[in-house]
């Protein structure tokens, strides 16, 4: 499909990105973790309203979630089996809990953190959570690296 992967990006095991019918973009040191589907909104199956799934740089997606024809702007994070649904939008320096749903058009700010299904703010992110965001891909993107270059054991 139609499916762009950003330089130090990560795509792990048994993750499906389906771009058959829109674009799915991801931008530069995005991890997308184990088990994640990540797809797009069709213009026939849409109502005649087609939606990429555009993820930006510095992004963290957590193990098994679903993303579909949704937004996710820079160093953003989608927490494990979290679901986000057509047309939202999480912003840069925003966190969806682990298990959230959220729905379509919905718009998750900078700075905060929301969870629960249906999703709904639960409060402002701590700083060192903040500071998780940008940590969170710049690990994974060394992960990858170190995976690339074959495994070590861990003592």
């Amino acid at each position: 499909g139609k499916v762009d992967i950003g330089e130090h990006s990560s795509i792990w095991y048994g993750c499906v990105l389906r771009g058959d019918v829109e674009r799915i973009s991801i931008g530069k040191r995005s991890n997308i973790q184990d088990g994640t589907i990540i797809h797009v909104r069709s213009d026939s199956l849409g109502g005649g309203k087609p939606q990429p799934t555009t993820i930006g740089d510095d992004v963290t997606v957590g193990h098994q979630a679903l993303l579909h024809a949704c937004t996710l702007e820079d160093k953003s994070f989608v927490g494990m089996q979290a679901c986000v649904m057509d047309f939202a939008t999480v912003e840069s320096g925003a966190m969806v809990a682990a298990g959230a749903m959220v729905l379509s058009k919905t718009v998750v700010k900078s700075g905060e953190l929301w969870g629960g299904r249906p999703a709904k703010k639960m409060r402002d992110l701590t700083e060192k959570e903040v500071v998780f965001l940008s940590v969170s891909a710049e690990k994974y993107a060394e992960f990858a690296q170190r995976h690339k270059n074959g495994t070590k054991e861990v003592e």
